[in-house]
């Protein structure tokens, strides 16, 4: 019996990985398509004993040929991070633009369902709270953080267009902030960012006063409900993401006590555009997939620090870690 067989752009990941993880799990044949940009060999290295798993270097924004029969194609190929949103602008564009078209173009010539990774960025810095997917959103198309949000807004129309135009049976996610093992330390997120602080000792630096919001999820949910999406028939946009609301200094005080530190926490200026709130309204995932998040913040976290406490070498050997992560 052929297993079905899945590309996933962006597979060697933080959340790509994962999903490379779980695949295989399931029983598919996994294409992992990546270019190493901000990805890394060593968050799949664990899986490329299995002969069902198979590592492919290649950049999406250019064209994509695999010779095999391929059932879906999930495109999470995208800089993720404010660091690396901002510091690779014009990748950040291209594989938005180009890079979902060949995904597209991929899934189309395959006869494959197609799943964009999207983002809750494309809600901006949101009027509405919670945000539902009919909510079209805030976004400031030449601030700093517009490569990303517009990018991914871009993407969304894109793959409408396919599915419109050219009846490729396609899904939209709307990711929201998401974390777990295999985070990258210094990518500028908050929670990889106050960890590593935490535990070097450092200032847990939250930016302006602390009081803007997000809402985490453990990426076991989070690839839970793109799994479930997957194997539905939704093509969204369908958000994915926890409720659970909390301050950036209430996170860092919780990171802090978790880890036992002694960090003080330290003030710093707030981005540009940085959204004042962030909460998904997750009430089509519930309805239509029976999905909500299980795992604990909590625990999600202690998972998240022994990740880090377990690979030192990350994010102790200062401008070596930056640059080989």
């Amino acid at each position: 019996m052929r297993w079905p067989a899945v590309a996933i752009t962006g597979g060697a990941g933080f959340l790509g990985s994962h999903l490379c993880e779980r695949f295989l799990a399931e029983g598919y044949n996994i294409y992992c398509v990546d270019n190493f940009l901000t990805g890394a060999v060593a968050n799949v290295e664990h899986l490329m004993a299995d002969d069902r798993f198979r590592l492919i270097r290649a950049d999406v924004s250019q064209h994509l040929t695999l010779p095999d029969v391929v059932d879906a194609v999930l495109h999470f190929a995208s800089p993720a991070s404010p660091t690396d949103y901002l510091r690779l602008p014009i990748d950040t564009l291209r594989v938005g633009s180009n890079g979902t078209f060949n995904a597209l173009e991929l899934a189309k010539e395959k006869g494959a369902r197609f799943v964009l990774a999207s983002t809750s960025e494309a809600y901006g810095d949101p009027l509405v709270h919670p945000q539902p997917e009919t909510y079209w959103g805030n976004v400031n198309p030449v601030g700093p953080r517009g490569v990303y949000d517009e990018a991914k807004r871009f993407a969304e129309a894109m793959t409408t267009a396919f599915r419109r135009a050219c009846g490729v049976d396609t899904a939209i996610l709307r990711i929201f902030n998401t974390f777990g093992p295999r985070m990258r330390p210094f990518d500028g997120r908050a929670i990889p960012t106050f960890i590593r602080q935490a535990l070097l000792g450092e200032p847990i630096t939250v930016s302006g006063d602390g009081t803007q919001t997000r809402s985490i999820c453990y990426v076991d949910d989070l690839v839970e409900g793109i799994f479930r999406v997957l194997n539905s028939d939704l093509d969204g946009p369908i958000n994915l993401g926890n409720p659970h609301e909390i301050s950036m200094l209430a996170l860092a005080q919780w990171i802090k006590e978790l880890t036992g530190s002694e960090s003080e926490i330290a003030f710093v200026p707030r981005p540009q555009d940085d959204p004042k709130i962030r909460r998904p309204d997750i009430t089509l995932a519930k309805a239509r997939l029976g999905w909500t998040p299980k795992i604990p913040i909590e625990d999600g976290l202690r998972h998240t620090i022994a990740w880090f406490q377990e690979h030192p070498q990350l994010w102790t050997a200062g401008n070596l870690a930056r640059t080989s992560s």
